[in-house]
């Protein structure tokens, strides 16, 4: 893991808010607004643009924890600018703070939480995990 990074570090993402972005469920269509789970996605994609210039060939990163506080609604078409700022790197755990605007105006914040682990062990993890799932 190579440490290019410090606190108080940005990064940038933006999306425009597509109709697949809406909150809709088995059910159905919610409402045509950015919907709180594609927020999530998007929040996580924004904080990881850290990760990806972070781990080496061997390494990959890891969600632990990712928190939403989504205030404000975007329509489609909209586009939602992510920044995401480094509040901590330990080891090898990266937390993130992030913003989600849409002209300025708030629509979301929250944190995400990252871990850089060797892809062998989190190789041996999942496979540990099918290996439960499979027994009786």
């Amino acid at each position: 893991m190579q440490q290019h990074f410090q606190p108080g570090d940005r990064k940038e993402f933006r999306r425009i808010v597509r109709q697949e972005d809406c909150a809709a469920f088995d059910s159905g269509n919610v409402h045509p607004v950015y919907a709180t789970f594609a927020l999530a996605r998007d929040a996580e994609w924004c904080c990881r643009l850290f990760v990806l210039d972070m781990k080496d060939d061997t390494e990959e990163g890891i969600g632990i924890q990712l928190t939403i506080d989504h205030t404000a609604p975007a329509l489609i078409g909209s586009e939602v600018l992510f920044t995401a700022t480094v509040g901590y790197i330990q080891q090898h755990e990266i937390s993130c703070t992030y913003t989600a605007t849409v002209s300025g105006r708030l629509i979301a914040s929250g944190t995400q939480v990252q871990k850089i682990l060797k892809k062998e062990k989190l190789e041996r993890l999942f496979a540990g995990l099918s290996n439960d799932q499979k027994q009786p």
